[in-house]
């Protein structure tokens, strides 16, 4: 799980994902037929594909991860900043932001941290990163107003099998891309991998590489929330349980057709599947399906413990699965 490794590592938050897109563009450089980068910074891989009644299939994963941006640098020294994305309370307070020159900071607050909470969200203008100087002048020399920080977050084995980091969402996603397609290489439909830019802060980058590509059939490759710890939301998705093929969310009701054609991929081939219905959240095939005439649509996820946030929690068997679940739908037969 190497490649998963460096992509959780990297540094993309939301409008800032070039380390990110370089990356995977040297991975994908010597397997695709084309490679393109939107102007929005969107990486759209293609790779022909060798069917006689082939679709274009793209499959998307978003590069950007929750971060944060500096607002304001008090005199004091402490440096003030808006969420880029929805970062939670209980996640932020107390954890570290890294800014991409690599320094590192503690986000803390100006009130006791029991009335930071408004509704669940982190009410910014409370908090504050600290890099242990005591002067905007000396912050100054090392971080100004528009810089931006990622959680800082290592990956992380725990017990066999089981992962945490940072940008699991949606690296995970991007990490099954290139693993999928290194291990079919040359798929029967016309594929093509958008690696898509500010997802988390409106599904833009989706929305721009659906109307360049015009695919018969888009795909959302991304997490999905776990509802078995006390304190989730209400639903049936677990770990280990499989990949999760998504029903609907707030943003999007998946294709009846391609559901059921995927559940019968995996019933064929012993792939382990959950269905995935949740009621807060969405990806970018809410973006994809307004395309054009209209896109069918469709959602694979990896079911995600404490997302959004420093230390989210996956199964290796889980993305194993969808992984597989990946590869039997660029070859899949279409009507």
């Amino acid at each position: 799980m190497k490649l998963l490794e460096e992509l959780t590592q990297l540094h993309g938050v939301s409008g800032y994902e070039t380390a990110v897109a370089d990356y995977i563009k040297e991975k994908l450089a010597p397997l695709a037929d084309d490679i393109t980068t939107d102007p929005n910074g969107s990486v759209i891989a293609y790779f022909k594909g060798t069917g006689e009644h082939k679709k274009r299939i793209e499959l998307a994963a978003h590069t950007d991860e929750i971060g944060f941006q500096v607002i304001k640098i008090e005199e004091d020294g402490r440096i003030m900043f808006k969420e880029l994305g929805c970062c939670w309370t209980v996640t932020t307070y107390q954890s570290r932001g890294r800014f991409r020159n690599g320094v590192v900071g503690v986000v803390a607050s100006r009130i006791p941290p029991e009335k930071l909470s408004a509704g669940g969200y982190t009410r910014y203008t409370d908090c504050y990163i600290d890099i242990g100087l005591h002067s905007k002048e000396e912050v100054l020399k090392y971080v100004d107003v528009g810089d931006v920080a990622c959680y800082e977050g290592p990956y992380t084995e725990l017990a066999p099998g089981y992962i945490t980091a940072k940008a699991i969402d949606d690296r995970v996603g991007c990490y099954m891309l290139l693993a999928a397609m290194m291990n079919v290489k040359k798929p029967k439909n016309d594929v093509y991998l958008a690696f898509t830019v500010q997802e988390e802060v409106g599904t833009r980058g989706g929305q721009v590489t659906a109307q360049r590509i015009q695919p018969d059939i888009g795909v959302a490759v991304d997490v999905t929330p776990c509802h078995d710890r006390p304190g989730d939301l209400e639903g049936s998705n677990a770990l280990d349980h499989g990949v999760a093929i998504k029903i609907s969310d707030t943003g999007s009701i998946s294709d009846e057709g391609l559901v059921n054609k995927s559940i019968a991929l995996c019933k064929e081939h012993n792939v382990p599947y959950q269905k995935d219905v949740i009621y807060v959240g969405g990806t970018d095939a809410g973006a994809m399906t307004l395309v054009g005439g209209g896109i069918k649509t469709i959602g694979f996820s990896v079911v995600t413990r404490y997302t959004h946030g420093p230390n989210a929690i996956v199964s290796q068997k889980d993305i194993e699965a969808t992984v597989k679940m990946l590869e039997l739908f660029m070859n899949a037969d279409f009507e």
